[in-house]
């Protein structure tokens, strides 16, 4: 491992933010999928959360840039079950969904624990979804169209998050709990050895200051 390498790791998940995250309900177009992930990447957040309806997550398209290899992608049976466990987590879940109770996405506080909800490209969210989340948030429309591209929604939303969250001082500290850190940063850092470590059922071994392996198990 290269020391200029590990430090750039250790660099981007020290400002990894894990009560940051998105909800996918049936995004089904790997450009989208795929730009949604590289702005995760881009604002820190430390995982998504996706439902399709046929259980079959999109494959990413060049549009990701890689940056797949760095969100964690967690998919789940139905949104029932997805939007419970965050909540569970202490999340508000708030879907991009024009209501007669939505508000301006602005109004959020995202340095609290938050996960936003993107719907289908074609028709938003479904009713169910709309009825369980926290609440529904929408970005000010001043053209003849009243939506964006499901990515680009995406965007505006998160990069407000991450607005906040920079003020509020939260990429200047670290967010995961060292283990999990421990765990990522070698997957980050070896991840064929990892792939291996899972295989054979082991511990990682620890890394040193300088991301050498200090005691590879045999």
């Amino acid at each position: 491992m290269i020391l200029r390498r590990y430090k750039k790791l250790r660099q981007v998940l020290d400002k990894r933010q894990p009560d940051l995250t998105v909800l996918t309900e049936d995004v089904h177009k790997p450009h989208n999928l795929s730009a949604i992930i590289r702005t995760c990447d881009a604002v820190g957040v430390f995982a998504v959360h996706t439902v399709n309806f046929d259980n079959n997550t999109p494959t990413y398209s060049q549009v990701a840039q890689g940056s797949e290899k760095w969100v964690k992608l967690h998919s789940h049976p139905d949104i029932k079950t997805a939007i419970k466990l965050l909540q569970e987590k202490n999340h508000k879940v708030y879907a991009a969904h024009l209501s007669d109770t939505a508000i301006d996405y602005r109004q959020v506080d995202y340095t609290q624990p938050t996960a936003i909800l993107l719907g289908t490209e074609k028709w938003g969210v479904t009713d169910e979804a709309a009825d369980l989340v926290d609440g529904h948030i929408v970005i000010p429309m001043q053209g003849m169209v009243q939506s964006l591209n499901v990515s680009v929604a995406n965007g505006v939303i998160l990069f407000e998050a991450q607005r906040q969250r920079l003020e509020a001082g939260l990429y200047n500290q670290i967010r995961l709990n060292p283990k999990t850190y421990r765990q990522v940063i070698f997957e980050w850092a070896y991840p064929d050895l990892a792939a291996m470590c899972q295989r054979q059922g082991k511990s990682y071994p620890e890394l040193g200051e300088q991301g050498e392996i200090l005691n590879f198990p045999r």
